[in-house]
């Protein structure tokens, strides 16, 4: 039996999908935005995001004060949580796109796409999970190229090395620059490919090739996109991490529109 695209149904899609791709614009981002703010008000999120995020603070400032992470890596633990945000937003891209089908869109279709994700999916989570600690990783490594052994004893005293001294101020710049390319290569690698893999049957190849040439045909559009996502988690971030509730599922409702303006259907 073949499916509506002339393909064996449960056949693997290796055609290069990247040729598909649309450029777009500053004004396509504020539409998906937009997009994003209207399934987030069809389907309300932000008590599932502080059932998951609240706890999740509980556990890493409990270890922060018991001196099992490091002040040096607090920040770097923290803004890489940015990396692997499109693994997170799985269940929101789902319920965005049987939105847009007219289906269906109780949390049960969402929570079953998190239990039960593709082989692709685990594959890709993974492969971004490699980024994030090759990235705290690379973190460490700047701080110790640049302080050695010595740890700050208090939040306080860190703050003000790194804001008052040569030495801070060398580890600001050093360390922007470093998390920023490790940041291009997680948005050129999962921007799209994790909508692609929830909306086709394609392999790994395939979506994180589409999601790289996205990157490529459009570079100042896409990077001006990472930037909104880490704006916007900054400032979700700042009321004692309220705001993140609303922000990450409009983020991520947001990335699924931005998927569809992406790659041609």
């Amino acid at each position: 039996m073949a499916s509506s695209h002339g393909k064996p149904i449960g056949a693997v899609d290796d055609s290069p999908a990247y040729g598909n791709i649309q450029k777009i614009s500053a004004a396509d981002l504020v539409d998906a935005l937009i997009k994003g703010v209207d399934d987030f008000k069809a389907k309300p999120s932000h008590l599932v995001i502080l059932a998951i995020l609240y706890p999740l603070a509980m556990v890493v400032s409990a270890n922060i004060a018991a001196g099992y992470i490091p002040l040096p890596l607090v920040f770097p633990l923290l803004s890489g949580f940015a990396l692997i945000g499109p693994l997170a937003a799985v269940g929101l891209y789902e319920i965005s796109r049987r939105r847009e089908l007219g289906l269906d869109i109780s949390w049960g279709h969402a929570f079953n796409v998190m239990r039960r994700p593709s082989m692709n999916i685990l594959m890709l989570s993974v492969l971004l999970g490699v980024i994030y600690f090759a990235w705290l990783g690379a973190a460490f490594a700047i701080y110790r190229q640049i302080y050695g052994d010595t740890v700050p004893s208090s939040i306080t005293e860190f703050l003000r090395e790194v804001l008052t001294t040569p030495a801070g101020w060398t580890l600001i710049i050093v360390g922007c620059g470093v998390g920023f390319l490790f940041a291009l290569v997680a948005l050129a690698v999962s921007a799209m490919s994790f909508p692609m893999l929830l909306d086709r049957h394609v392999s790994l190849a395939t979506a994180i090739q589409t999601s790289v040439h996205a990157l490529v045909v459009n570079p100042m559009t896409m990077m001006l996109w990472g930037l909104i996502v880490a704006g916007l988690l900054l400032i979700g971030a700042v009321p004692l991490f309220a705001g993140l509730a609303v922000v990450m599922p409009v983020l991520g409702h947001a990335t699924w529109h931005l998927y569809r303006k992406v790659v041609q259907h």
